[in-house]
């Protein structure tokens, strides 16, 4: 069988749209949506971290790090390193930095974003401010619900870049935002859903990180699959828990940007914080399993939050305190996860 083409020079015949649109970021999941958006859009502004970065997919057609195998037409990129030229450029700017460079990034923001919309492709907590990026954008930003957006999965960088059919939830209050973002990321290989459950869309995405390095643990310490599907279970009736102590929405934890996106990310030899959970399952410190990957695993820094708030509130989360104890109290992980077992069913 012929492999399937990653180029993503579209069929000429297809309309696309003149939405002025820009992604923030140059990582996996980044180079990902850029590859989405080009589908539609006849010019797609890219803010990546580096000259480098910007000079090797200028001259290579792809990135030179992350998600190589996607190459791209130049003519449908605009390319730069200053996020103030892609945010007075666009209408609609999507980030996709892993969180904890998120506020370096928007701090020097100086131009006027009032009426942009921002679309969160970040699955994690802002350091600076110990909260999500919905929250932070308002609380520092001034950016409005009406004026955000969220993405969600199930939908892995790697897939994307080879064009393997792949869902998107995209969350956002306003309808005309909603229609706008469905029409721009809605592909072959893309299928978009809505929803206006920002909050408990971003949440959802947080925590599914965290129950995938408990995935990863259990798997590097010897449990199967049998074991698995009673973590998976039990985590998203925690899951469920928590986005109802946030925020109550009528929401089903059973649609696929909450119970789809944890069964990915727990499941798939993709994840990067399932692969940091299997390295500390079989033996690696918590310090030197972090070093030894060449992306952020999201799931570790939102681990401290997510466990904060939680005893905050009064939640019981077995699976939670235990990731928590291993990541953060240097607790044993087979002892934990021997204990964790008796507290699953």
């Amino acid at each position: 069988m012929a492999k399937k083409k990653t180029n993503t020079e579209s069929n000429p015949k297809k309309n696309r749209t003149d939405v002025s649109v820009g992604v923030v970021g140059s990582g996996s999941f980044a180079t990902a949506i850029v590859k989405m958006l080009v589908e539609n859009c006849k010019v797609v502004h890219w803010c990546v971290r580096s000259e480098f970065v910007k000079g090797a997919i200028e001259l290579r057609g792809h990135n030179p790090t992350y998600l190589t195998a996607a190459t791209f037409n130049l003519k449908n990129l605009k390319l730069t390193t200053d996020i103030n030229e892609l945010v007075s450029a666009c209408d609609i700017v999507v980030l996709a930095t892993p969180s904890i460079y998120l506020s370096d990034t928007l701090d020097k923001m100086t131009c006027d974003y009032k009426d942009k919309i921002f679309v969160s492709a970040i699955k994690g907590i802002i350091p600076k401010v110990n909260d999500v990026v919905a929250h932070y954008l308002r609380d520092e930003f001034k950016i409005g619900f009406r004026n955000q957006a969220v993405i969600a999965g199930p939908c892995h960088a790697e897939e994307v870049a080879m064009e393997r059919l792949s869902y998107l939830t995209i969350a956002t209050v306003e309808d005309e935002t909603s229609q706008k973002l469905v029409d721009i990321f809605n592909s072959d290989f893309i299928k978009v859903h809505s929803s206006k459950d920002i909050l408990g869309n971003e949440y959802s995405a947080i925590l599914k990180n965290i129950f995938a390095i408990g995935a990863g643990i259990a798997s590097g310490l010897g449990y199967g699959d049998n074991f698995t599907a009673v973590f998976v279970s039990n985590a998203i009736r925690e899951m469920e828990a928590f986005l109802e102590s946030i925020y109550e929405a009528p929401r089903d934890v059973n649609e696929s940007a909450y119970l789809g996106d944890l069964l990915v990310t727990a499941y798939s030899l993709f994840s990067r914080n399932r692969n940091l959970g299997n390295l500390i399952g079989k033996g690696y410190t918590v310090k030197s399993a972090i070093q030894s990957m060449n992306m952020v695993a999201e799931g570790y820094y939102a681990a401290d939050s997510i466990y904060k708030t939680a005893k905050e509130k009064g939640l019981k989360l077995p699976i939670i305190d235990t990731i928590y104890g291993i990541l953060y109290e240097g607790k044993n992980a087979e002892k934990q996860f021997k204990k964790l077992t008796t507290k699953l069913n």
